[in-house]
């Protein structure tokens, strides 16, 4: 069974993932710890809870998303998996991080190519890997069918969206993403996302008012 815990970090107030298992492996999913604190708190959580750090994954690669590919590379040596779209978003990370006064080591080793249908396997578990791209030009989701929820960055939030107006970004295909990858879902899905509360498939599907 899949344990999900939620932090919050950054000044952008990104919400960072680690899922994990009783077997005690783990998977941490777009880790925006900046500070050192923040790093603390993360590596205090995994220790406490006698975690193995397995696989680094990221929804997509904004800069809030990406602060702490490096850290968590450099702390648990994992390499980082994403969709090859995302890449140039990753590289361009770092000049964001200048323009917000964030500045920040990038994550620079290996890159592993997630694509829709691939799997990721937690032991037994497994999440199917979505396409849902529209808030970023690669953003994927993280969906299990077993336990219904789903990662999925900044594609849906509570009663709202993610913002197309970054690079890369386009509004067209993220109403696209989301009615035909998350609205097909069942509605008990629980949807945690990249900002705020979590939500379900069936409470978006009445209430988010760009949906509609």
């Amino acid at each position: 069974m899949i344990n999900v815990k939620v932090f919050t970090f950054n000044p952008v107030q990104e919400n960072t993932y680690i899922i994990y298992n009783e077997n005690r492996n783990a998977i941490i999913i777009d880790p925006g710890c900046y500070f050192k604190n923040e790093q603390a708190v993360l590596r205090a959580f995994i220790q406490e809870n006698k975690l193995k750090p397995i696989q680094l994954l990221n929804t997509h690669c904004h800069l809030d998303h990406v602060f702490g590919n490096y850290w968590v590379h450099e702390t648990y040596q994992l390499a980082l998996y994403i969709h090859a779209n995302e890449k140039p978003v990753l590289e361009y990370a770092p000049i964001s991080g200048l323009q917000w006064g964030l500045s920040f080591k990038n994550y620079d080793a290996s890159l592993h190519y997630l694509k829709e249908g691939d799997t990721i396997y937690l032991d037994n578990d497994e999440l199917e890997v979505l396409f849902t791209p529209g808030h970023s030009p690669g953003s994927i989701s993280f969906y299990c069918k077993k336990q219904h929820f789903a990662i999925v960055g900044d594609v849906l939030f509570f009663e709202s969206i993610g913002r197309t107006d970054l690079p890369g970004g386009n509004h067209e295909t993220l109403l696209q993403s989301i009615r035909e990858k998350l609205f097909v879902l069942p509605e008990e899905t629980i949807i945690y996302n990249g900002h705020g509360a979590s939500t379900t498939i069936g409470h978006e599907i009445k209430y988010n008012p760009f949906l509609l």
